[in-house]
């Protein structure tokens, strides 16, 4: 990060996320050169970044939304403007299904059985494309609470369990089992996933092959990727859709806080005024330790501190940082990578203030997008 966007960042007030609209835009436009070299569609998966605010930017680049339920679905048929909406659920209930069935450009089941369940209402409306989440029971992540794949998993369908004497009416099939993984992960997936579900290809329009593409990562291989698509897409004649989350808002946002106090049991501690737990659950999830600008690992600076929140919960504690300098009260120190399951996934353990929400625009200038307050804690209860 330059020195002039972190003059941008400091006057803010604590604690805030905000996004980083060239960073963003430069991610939308290799997505966009994904789709332009290989004719797939890409859609925001916005369980990972649902900043509606922005959401006409992303329309300006890529192909529409991917919805986990019928919030987001409506979400994105109210901000995107007239873009593709998919949705996926592992069960959608039947009061929701005729709303979705009203905002929705595509529709995936989870089971043969809720396909059977709704076949009858979907099937009267063939401006809408129907599709099936399959299993390939291979994946290459190494932590069972983001592994689809692993052992009795309930997403998607497995060969064993593949009915297709079911399939009138199914015109695509989806697959996921990646997360913040490279092209290769995915050509080893395409293998395994054509050795058993190619037999069916054929009979599809259009095959989804799910996110956790890491496309926007610095190291990543878009040949590699553009070279899958394009191989898959020209041997089956299907469309091809790709659903990155991550990729979208990789690397393009922050999240200030600032320096409450400073404590010392056997180390030196800072108390701020974020929180793992509340405002970015993934450090303890996964768990990961975010960067933060300006520090490195504990030990290699002169100043070692441990982060932790101003909440009760003893672990939630964000990680040790060295700096060159002594922390001061006051201080301000920038989070970077926080606007995928950031905002998405925060909440207010504690009574704890959600952070407001900035825009920093191309021209360096903020705008206060969201903020937050006694009501929006009260109102969730």
């Amino acid at each position: 990060m330059s020195e002039k966007v972190l003059s941008h960042l400091m006057p803010l007030p604590t604690p805030c996320y905000v996004i980083d609209e060239q960073a963003l835009t430069d991610n939308l436009k290799l997505l966009q050169r994904v789709e332009q070299e290989t004719g797939c569609h890409v859609l925001l998966a916005q369980k990972a970044f649902s900043a509606y605010h922005v959401y006409p930017l992303i329309a300006s680049y890529i192909s529409g939304t991917t919805a986990s339920g019928l919030f987001e679905a409506q979400l994105a048929y109210e901000e995107m403007g007239n873009k593709q909406i998919h949705v996926y659920a592992p069960a959608f209930k039947d009061e929701d299904f005729d709303e979705l069935l009203r905002i929705c450009d595509h529709i995936v089941f989870n089971s043969f059985s809720q396909w059977k369940h709704f076949r009858s209402k979907a099937l009267q409306h063939p401006e809408i494309e129907f599709g099936l989440r399959i299993n390939p029971e291979y994946s290459e992540i190494e932590t069972d609470i983001y592994n689809p794949c692993f052992t009795n998993s309930r997403l998607g369908i497995t060969l064993a369990s593949f009915e297709e004497k079911e399939l009138e009416g199914i015109s695509g099939l989806h697959f996921h089992t990646m997360c913040e993984q490279g092209a290769d992960t995915l050509e080893r997936t395409l293998r395994v996933v054509e050795e058993k579900f190619s037999k069916y290809f054929h009979r599809m329009k259009w095959l989804n092959f799910g996110g956790g593409h890491h496309i926007t990562r610095p190291d990543y291989d878009l040949e590699k990727l553009i070279g899958c698509v394009n191989d898959i897409r020209n041997r089956y004649g299907v469309d091809i859709y790709l659903e990155p989350g991550e990729a979208v808002a990789l690397n393009a946002g922050y999240l200030v806080t600032s320096v409450l106090d400073l404590v010392k049991n056997n180390m030196d501690i800072a108390i701020v005024d974020t929180s793992a737990a509340c405002h970015m659950p993934d450090v303890l999830e996964m768990p990961y330790r975010p960067a933060v600008i300006g520090s490195q690992d504990p030990g290699v600076l002169p100043y070692t501190y441990r982060l932790g929140a101003p909440t009760c919960l003893a672990g939630d504690v964000i990680g040790d940082y060295s700096f060159d300098h002594p922390l001061q009260i006051g201080d301000k120190l920038v989070f970077t990578d926080m606007s995928i399951y950031s905002m998405v996934k925060n909440n207010t353990f504690n009574g704890m203030p959600l952070p407001s929400i900035y825009l920093l625009k191309s021209d360096g200038t903020t705008r206060l997008l969201k903020q937050f307050g006694y009501e929006d804690f009260k109102s969730r209860l």
